[in-house]
């Protein structure tokens, strides 16, 4: 099992740069300074970079898509970069504007550094499996067809694609569903369908879910094992891929209710059902000695009921 104070003592005193320190980047943010980093952390949210710098954390308010930051972030040599930007919400326009022209930014941040400050960086992006077409059940792995055809995806593909012209170490994390504290999008809709008994989807459409605290651990060990993971893609989910059914059904029991009818349709706000297919993570795990701390949504989600 790996966890993020694993990794806290290859940590020390190294300088760690979080572009986009929301839910998963903040907790980046606040387990490398627990673990004696030297914490830069770049949100377009004030409260949040409130919240980090009442813990030490150098946090800025900033568009990452703008340059306005650049000059107040100089490069230091061996910099551990995290970008896990999201889209805000906006559609297509803000998936332009967060990650392609963030990554630009971020791109155009780094090249402007000399060249030995510039190689000895490690950059990780956090990409998502969003980005893979297959369905039917189908397990996906980072060989499988991407799907540059869609505009969201293409857009995750394209900026991907600018990761790859990182001067230093870059290493490419698609991650699953992201779950954990305050982040339970499936207890919602479950307490959701209180009214009528029904939820989003169908059953037997397997999830792929990750939580928060794993991908922390996962971004400590890509950045602890440079020469193994660097110029890499790697999937990050769970061990579980459980159906949707199942799922709803173990939350349904632990909130002492019944299970709900599936409507067969997408969720509100979305274009179209989740893929039915599985993700794999045997890459990295190989790769990194990583293991999930929650190897199914059944440990996470007790974790988060305080069952």
């Amino acid at each position: 099992m790996t966890s993020p104070e694993d990794a806290l003592g290859f940590l020390h005193d190294r300088r760690v740069i979080v572009f986009g320190a929301g839910y998963v980047g903040g907790a980046v943010a606040r387990a490398a300074f627990a673990g004696g980093a030297r914490v830069v952390a770049l949100t377009r949210n004030s409260t949040k970079a409130a919240a980090l710098r009442a813990l030490g954390v150098k946090a800025l308010v900033a568009d990452l898509a703008d340059g306005d930051w650049h000059a107040q972030v100089p490069m230091e040599a061996g910099d551990l970069v995290l970008n896990c930007v999201s889209s805000g919400g906006g559609g297509e326009a803000g998936y332009e504007h967060s990650y392609a022209a963030g990554m630009r930014s971020v791109l155009a941040w780094h090249q402007a550094a000399p060249l030995e400050l510039a190689a000895s960086s490690h950059l990780v992006y956090t990409s998502s499996t969003s980005v893979y077409p297959a369905a039917d059940g189908q397990r996906v792995d980072e060989s499988s067809t991407t799907e540059g055809g869609n505009p969201l995806p293409g857009i995750l593909l394209k900026t991907e694609e600018r990761v790859r012209a990182w001067r230093g170490a870059h290493t490419i994390l698609r991650l699953a569903g992201i779950y954990g504290p305050d982040r339970h999008y499936l207890l919602n809709q479950l307490r959701d369908s209180e009214s009528d008994g029904r939820v989003a989807g169908q059953a037997e459409t397997h999830l792929n879910l990750i939580h928060r605290d794993d991908i922390v651990a996962a971004v400590f060990a890509t950045w602890a094992q440079r020469e193994t993971t660097a110029g890499q893609v790697y999937n990050l989910a769970d061990d579980g891929a459980a159906p949707k059914g199942e799922v709803i059904a173990w939350l349904a029991a632990h909130l002492d209710r019944s299970a709900p009818e599936f409507t067969g349709q997408p969720a509100g706000g979305r274009r179209r059902m989740t893929p039915d297919r599985v993700i794999a993570n045997d890459r990295f795990k190989a790769a990194t000695g990583w293991r999930p701390h929650y190897p199914t949504f059944r440990e996470g989600y007790a974790a988060i009921l305080g069952a």
